[in-house]
């Protein structure tokens, strides 16, 4: 037998198998080369429909229903999902970058983020499991449309029933918007889930009988930031939890402000008058001055002719 006799070629079985490992090869590059096609081009027609830099608020507009996002994304829309997830927080950063005002966390309506709940739905469209297009949902999209914010953690919820991390998401929108009860409701869902935290079961009860009480708002916040996976939403937990430090020492010195101006007749002309007193207070810390301290290493300052006590200049806790 020659060489040639025992070389598998076209024509024998050995030769068809090559043929259709083949195909099957050139098929795979082709849909994967097609695929990635699909995306370049979704994108170049959504960077021609995007609004130029300076153009009035009229234009700011969604760039493509979640529907056809979807269809044409073919079978890539995880990728597409990535890039709808990237847009929502360039545009929630260039419009922050762009305003010069003050900004409140709990009030974002001076951005005017129109596009912002329609970009995280088209998002969370493309991949229903997108666990953080919801949490960054539920923590910014309050101070821009809080009924928005609901629909789209709801929709987690639908799309990942078992997700106990979205019902606790949900339950802070309610409890940040006052609404304890439906707050209480979610949670009590939630702690259902089997992968739930024990936690989870404490908190309707906690909700129906101290609402917002600042010990369960430290909770929320202290939790929020143990189970966020996104920085930015940690970051925004640290911030507030030293906002909530800082009233609880404003509280300790305005007793003390009270005491002394009940056994002086008046009030302190300066911290120095009182900062044998403030010394003794566990909450507080003193500078070298005897100011006492905000959880920035601000110094507190007297107002109201020594009366009253607010952050500084300089500090930089939350005012709101």
């Amino acid at each position: 037998m020659s060489a040639r006799d025992n070389t598998l070629d076209d024509r024998g079985e050995g030769g068809a198998t090559a043929r259709a490992e083949r195909r099957t090869l050139l098929a795979l590059v082709a849909a994967v080369l097609f695929g990635l096609g699909s995306a370049a081009a979704l994108t170049r027609w959504s960077e021609s429909l995007r609004p130029v830099a300076g153009a009035p608020e009229v234009a700011d507009e969604l760039y493509l229903k979640p529907e056809t996002a979807r269809r044409l994304s073919l079978n890539f829309n995880g990728l597409v999902a990535d890039w709808y997830w990237m847009r929502s927080l360039q545009y929630v950063g260039r419009k922050v970058l762009a305003y010069e005002g003050q900004l409140q966390l709990d009030d974002l309506s001076p951005l005017k983020l129109k596009v912002l709940a329609p970009l995280l739905e088209q998002t969370t469209t493309l991949d229903p499991h997108f666990y953080a297009a919801y949490e960054y949902g539920a923590v910014v999209l309050p101070a821009v449309d809080r009924e928005a914010a609901v629909r789209l953690v709801q929709k987690g919820i639908d799309a990942n029933p078992r997700e106990w991390r979205l019902y606790h998401q949900l339950g802070y929108i309610h409890w940040q918007g006052g609404q304890f009860k439906e707050a209480a409701r979610v949670y009590e869902e939630g702690a259902q889930q089997s992968d739930a935290p024990t936690w989870m079961r404490a908190m309707p009860a906690r909700l129906e009988a101290e609402g917002g009480d600042r010990s369960l708002a430290r909770e929320m916040f202290t939790r929020l930031h143990n189970e966020a996976g996104d920085e930015q939403i940690k970051e925004l937990a640290i911030k507030r939890l030293a906002q909530l430090r800082s009233l609880d020492e404003r509280d300790a010195i305005r007793r003390v402000l009270a005491i002394y101006r009940e056994r002086a007749l008046r009030c302190p002309e300066s911290w120095a008058a009182i900062a044998p007193v403030l010394s003794r207070v566990p909450v507080l810390r003193l500078g070298p001055d005897g100011a006492p301290l905000d959880p920035t290493d601000k110094p507190y300052v007297l107002t109201a002719g020594g009366c009253e006590v607010e952050l500084g200049l300089g500090s930089e806790i939350l005012r709101q």
